[in-house]
């Protein structure tokens, strides 16, 4: 399959996909970069993760990006790994996952990075997600290390020296956010109904008092055409 290449990366032509297992990543990718065997094709560039921020890193923004890259040394002295950028920090979270292979082989590990802005520890968490992938085991049956202990700490050395990263922007999901607009409707309507329930009545004393006056006359004025008539009758008997 032949590939493109824009600004310097290599592209797949349209309609294809880079959608490698994890196995694949660690077993067809990573391994063969790290013991320099043929990859399976040229579609992972190398760069320096931490000399970009995830939104500067090569490569389609809304699309998942893989990158070999070299592990750096924090400091000159130890084994703590530089995760710093210019705008921000990566930080693992949760527990590192194991790839193991169809043959029920533990070749690789899975670490988990949340990239924060600022400085630690007081950052910004945001949704960009990385993948940090590396060997912690080589396979037996791809090199003879039985009587070779020196080419056995080369490979170590080798093995330990290269990650694979696959960066990603988590997308927030259409569930959530249908849910959240429901949930404003509801409470926009449960708030209405309440306003009208606690809407104060305003009563017209002074109206209800003439209302009061007037039927009062009105019922003295009744009695008062009765007697009237009574008397009336009682001249003509």
């Amino acid at each position: 399959m032949n590939s493109l290449r824009l600004n310097g990366l290599r592209k797949l032509p349209p309609g294809f996909r880079f959608q490698p297992t994890e196995e694949e990543l660690v077993f067809q990718y990573l391994k063969c970069k790290a013991f320099s065997f043929p990859l399976p094709a040229s579609i992972i560039p190398d760069l320096n993760i931490c000399n970009f921020d995830p939104w500067d890193l090569p490569g389609e923004l809304g699309e998942e990006r893989y990158f070999f890259s070299m592990k750096e040394a924090k400091y000159k002295t130890g084994n703590r790994i530089n995760r710093a950028t210019a705008s921000g920090y990566w930080k693992a979270t949760g527990s590192d996952k194991q790839i193991i292979s169809s043959r029920n082989q533990v070749a690789g590990m899975r670490k988990t990075l949340v990239f924060h802005m600022g400085k630690p520890p007081h950052g910004l968490r945001t949704d960009w997600i990385m993948h940090e992938y590396r060997l912690v085991n080589i396979p037996n049956n791809d090199f003879n290390l039985a009587n070779n202990p020196m080419m056995q700490n080369y490979l170590n050395h080798e093995m330990e020296k290269w990650v694979l990263c696959h960066v990603f922007l988590k997308k927030t999901s259409k569930k959530s956010s249908e849910e959240e607009i429901m949930q404003s409707f509801c409470n926009k309507n449960r708030n209405e109904a309440l306003g009208h329930r606690m809407e104060p009545k305003v009563y017209n004393f002074m109206r209800e008092k003439d209302a009061e006056s007037s039927s009062s006359s009105s019922a003295s004025s009744r009695s008062d055409i009765t007697e009237v008539s009574s008397s009336a009758c009682s001249r003509q008997y």
